[in-house]
């Protein structure tokens, strides 16, 4: 695995990293053959023609933690957060050879909550299968980074992310703002046992898939902040335990 203090200056300078063989392709297959046991008739599996996805997938396959968080991974989230951080949202997503789905650019500016409380600086709120989202102030989501593992070899031509370098320093900002005379679109291309890292702000998309290969990946966000009030992470899972 590649010198993480050269991972952390990108994740701060660029909003994003991509880091090789984190896991082994016995690892890949392990965590595929755990995924392909789950039982996927609850409320948290979204299954169209063009995504399949769980939601809070952790909770729902808890015998996927030992198999994600190997030690490659958490000294990846020990360099990048610190040994205070956890896990606060997980979501399969998988993306089939034949999808037409894509994704404009936008920001993830939404955390999952365990209810909805009317606090100064947190809205608006949506509620999805009684899964609870909000807008937290700004600094909640500057702590955030997410890690993407990617379970098939992904590029352009199957909906690697497209993103904008050192997007995510501006705040919060419109996609249709975007000045393309000034930016640069850069597609992030991983490989099969990689993963990409990401702060929720850096403005990013996907597109179609076009040459029939599947593009599986698991989206894990880690935090360090404690939640205001009566209010608590929807997911909370502490890594240094596994």
């Amino acid at each position: 695995m590649d010198d993480l203090t050269h991972h952390q200056e990108n994740l701060i300078s660029n909003g994003f990293t991509v880091i090789d063989q984190v896991f082994s392709l016995e690892e890949v297959g392990q965590i595929i053959a755990a995924l392909e046991s789950i039982d996927t008739n609850g409320p948290l599996f979204r299954k169209t023609a063009d995504l399949f996805a769980i939601r809070q997938v952790l909770k729902e396959a808890p015998q996927l933690v030992p198999l994600l968080f190997n030690k490659s991974m958490r000294r990846i989230i020990s360099k990048i957060g610190g040994d205070d951080y956890f896990v606060v949202k997980s979501i399969y997503f998988d993306k089939p050879g034949n999808s037409n789905w894509f994704v404009a650019y936008h920001q993830d500016l939404t955390i999952s909550v365990d209810r909805r409380l009317e606090l100064d600086g947190f809205g608006p709120w949506t509620v999805k299968h009684n899964q609870f989202a909000v807008q937290p102030p700004l600094p909640f989501l500057q702590k955030v980074f997410t890690i993407r593992i990617h379970l098939d070899d992904t590029d352009e031509n199957n909906g690697a992310l497209k993103v904008i370098p050192g997007s995510h320093g501006k705040g919060i900002c419109r996609p249709e703002n975007i000045d393309w005379t000034m930016e640069r679109e850069i597609v992030c291309k991983v490989k099969s046992g990689g993963v990409m890292l990401m702060k929720p702000l850096l403005l990013h998309a996907s597109n179609r898939t076009i040459d029939d290969r599947k593009r599986r990946v698991i989206h894990i966000e880690f935090s360090n902040e404690q939640l205001p009030a009566h209010l608590e992470w929807s997911e909370r899972l502490l890594v240094n335990e596994y």
